[in-house]
């Protein structure tokens, strides 16, 4: 009796209580396991080479020298006005397109996501001859206003931006669906107008999809490359930004590439770690 009411009692909580990483009685199989440790040292041994190599001694010399912390003040900048560029267009275009609907909403959501895909190095393509100076917008900034973006810091933040806000859109967007819509019903049958209700209601119930969303897309203009280097160039102190910093060392200096590399790494894994509980928790 006792055997049969344990495992009604697993049954009822889904499952049994132990082993529950084992796969069936006789553990994880074989041809499952060995490909999954292949994979995973794919993945870790490149990290863990890097950290091996990294010049340990000077390292402290590395990261003071001049140019590490100009790239690092520059890309921690344009990074964080990206972020804040995504935020301010994005959580409202995630808005729309959750609690609104419209002829071609599916086709808009594809092209929304779509730098999520496209190459770096085409969307940068795409912005010169969208925002340069003979672009199809472009031209008319430098003719009306003396505006030229490509080859300046504001030039970074706007490739970062393009790359970025997909991801704050897509978090923010699967936030907006899930969150309850009754409480914005509530506010609006209550007087409010809809802004207000989204202001006073919905931003504070979908506060954690955007912080995440914002954190996602700050990690993401902080490691752009070809968007960045296409559009705004790589010179020093002006576009030249962490990874390009990487990319230009890599062929004179590979100790201070490595160190900066190391840098990024560890913000990567700060990124992680903040995001833990929405992700990594999960199971």
């Amino acid at each position: 009796m006792t055997g049969k009411s344990d495992v009604a009692a697993d049954t009822l909580e889904g499952g049994p209580r132990r082993g529950r990483v084992r796969a069936g009685r006789g553990g994880v199989p074989l041809p499952l396991l060995l490909p999954a440790l292949i994979g995973l040292a794919f993945l870790l041994l490149p990290l863990l080479s890097l950290l091996l190599r990294a010049p340990w001694s000077t390292l402290p010399e590395q990261l003071t020298s001049t140019e590490v912390w100009q790239a690092l003040k520059l890309s921690l900048l344009c990074a964080t006005a990206a972020t804040a560029v995504s935020l301010v267009l994005g959580v409202p275009l995630a808005w729309l397109l959750a609690r609104t609907d419209f002829p071609g909403r599916g086709f808009v959501r594809a092209l929304v996501t779509l730098p999520l895909v496209l190459p770096p190095v085409v969307g940068g393509v795409a912005l010169l001859f969208a925002l340069g100076r003979n672009g199809v917008i472009g031209q008319w900034l430098d003719s009306w206003f003396g505006v030229t973006l490509p080859f300046t810091t504001t030039g970074v933040v706007v490739a970062e931006s393009f790359v970025a806000m997909p991801f704050l859109v897509i978090s923010v967007e699967g936030t907006l669906r899930a969150a309850d819509q009754r409480y914005e019903e509530a506010a609006t049958t209550l007087g409010a107008s809809r802004f207000t209700a989204f202001r006073r209601v919905t931003l504070p119930l979908i506060a954690p999809g955007v912080a995440a969303g914002a954190v996602l897309a700050w990690a993401r203009a902080l490691g752009e490359f070809g968007a960045t280097i296409t559009f705004a160039g790589n010179f020093p102190g002006r576009t030249q930004t962490m990874p390009l910093a990487v990319y230009l060392a890599l062929q004179n200096d590979p100790e201070a590439a490595v160190a900066l590399s190391l840098v990024l790494l560890a913000v990567s894994i700060a990124v992680l770690a903040g995001l833990r509980d929405r992700w990594m928790t999960a199971s």
